[in-house]
């Protein structure tokens, strides 16, 4: 039996039996969501894989270190079961981008917004229209928990 792994930016880990969930969502100038998103799935889930973005140091300064970060990214949301994404008041316009592309394909997606986020009301309504059996919450327990019961069904 698998049990949970956590996976962080830059690790190439991409393990290929285990149900696996993308933390998508802000990362510079954003508080770190991810840090209890994951490890509340550690302890509440068997059998998951959660590829988590945002690494320990990240080389701001490094001229590839941009470009080592989306290759990364793109790697393992492709890779991944299922995408979370978590729209914190400070996320930046890239997670839009990000849920868009990925409501387009058959992808499991689970989508929160912190109450205060300036397009929450855009990520629901285009939410809605091309997902409608998505349901938005406003926070990240309630995000933590639908991930949670996913992988018990």
């Amino acid at each position: 039996m698998i049990h949970l792994r956590y996976v962080e930016a830059l690790n190439e880990t991409l393990p290929t039996k285990a149900q696996s969930i993308f933390l998508a969502g802000g990362i510079q100038g954003c508080p770190n969501w991810q840090e209890p998103m994951a490890k509340a799935l550690i302890e509440g889930t068997m059998n998951l894989v959660v590829f988590n973005p945002r690494r320990a140091d990240f080389p701001i300064d490094e001229p590839r270190a941009a470009e080592a970060q989306i290759t990364w990214e793109h790697r393992h949301l492709r890779a991944s079961s299922a995408v979370a994404f978590w729209f914190c008041k400070e996320t930046q316009p890239i997670v839009l981008y990000e849920l868009g592309a990925w409501s387009m394909t058959s992808k499991h997606i689970f989508v929160g917004v912190e109450p205060g986020y300036p397009r929450e009301q855009d990520v629901r309504i285009q939410t809605k229209l091309v997902r409608p059996y998505v349901n938005v919450v406003s926070k990240l327990e309630d995000l933590v928990k639908q991930v949670a019961d996913w992988t018990k069904s």
